[in-house]
């Protein structure tokens, strides 16, 4: 099977946001991990949809659905989610 690659134009369009997004995402870390090929930068699709999902949520006051599956199978208590609330 052949590892396919999205490069930063077609992962804006897949996420719906602008193409400085994610260079100021990867700037700061948030994301999914990406490959930088000889100066041109693309994302394994395999590595996206597992970043997508990590990012699954049930409500917005849950942590990652996944994190919590982690937590169940290795018998950690669940941690807190410190994310700080939107203000109305």
């Amino acid at each position: 099977m052949a590892i396919k690659h999205l490069n930063q134009q077609t992962l804006a369009e897949r996420w719906q946001v602008g193409e400085t997004t994610l260079e100021r995402w990867r700037s700061q870390g948030v994301g999914s991990v990406f490959l930088k090929l000889h100066g041109r930068l693309v994302c394994r699709k395999q590595d996206l949809e597992a970043y997508e999902e990590q990012c699954l949520r049930q409500s917005t006051a849950q942590r990652a659905i996944s994190a919590q599956l982690s937590d169940l199978q290795t018998n950690r208590p669940h941690s807190l989610d410190l994310t700080p609330p939107l203000k109305p």
